[in-house]
């Protein structure tokens, strides 16, 4: 039999570690996971209201702060995750482990290029444990329906968008020509952009 990258280790601290992370059956895990969607959903609720000019003037360097508290918090988490299982290096590459790491680097990133904590925003992606944690994995069934729908239909969907590219591009090159440059038209890509607006 396979493990999976979140099997845990047989037996001592580490197995209650695993059970605490990553078992939503015990008081304690729910706890985490609780605990752990609350944090996921204020650091990207800060994430984007430092991107508020007005917001970042009066209040950055506390929202700066709390950035770092929470990516302190998810590294250490991340961490914890790593000792729990059996397999670290299997558990960093799933699914969910590079969503973990990736949850934490844009913080280090702003370092060398400034601007990139906005991808913090990408922590949402974290929050597809509520599945897991809620019971809700009966409806990933239903999800999977959709998914197959959704490739059986590729073709028509290509077209549609293909159709709606082309009408966007058109439009847009008519508004440029009509309007021209002295009514905000300067090119064709803000013609474009105003035309799907």
């Amino acid at each position: 039999m396979s493990k999976t990258p979140i099997d845990p280790v047989p037996t001592g601290w580490r197995h209650k570690l695993h059970e605490t992370i990553f078992e939503a059956d015990t008081l304690r895990g729910r706890i985490f996971d609780v605990t752990l969607i609350w944090c996921i959903g204020l650091s990207v609720l800060a994430a984007v209201l430092e991107s508020v000019a007005s917001v970042r003037a009066d209040y950055g360097q506390a929202l700066y702060r709390v950035e770092w508290a929470f990516t302190i918090l998810f590294l250490v988490e991340y961490i914890l995750r790593l000792l729990s299982v059996r397999s670290p290096l299997r558990y960093a590459l799933s699914f969910f482990g590079l969503i973990d790491l990736f949850a934490i680097l844009p913080t280090f990133l702003s370092l060398l290029v400034p601007g990139t904590q906005f991808l913090l925003v990408i922590r949402v992606l974290r929050l597809l444990r509520i599945f897991r944690i809620f019971k809700l994995a009966a409806y990933l069934h239903e999800a999977e329906v959709l998914s197959t729908a959704l490739r059986a239909s590729r073709r028509k969907i290509s077209v549609f968008l293909a159709t709606v590219v082309l009408l966007v591009l058109i439009i847009g090159s008519l508004m440029y020509v009509v309007e021209g440059e002295e009514h905000g038209f300067t090119s064709i890509p803000v013609s474009v952009y105003w035309a799907i607006v």
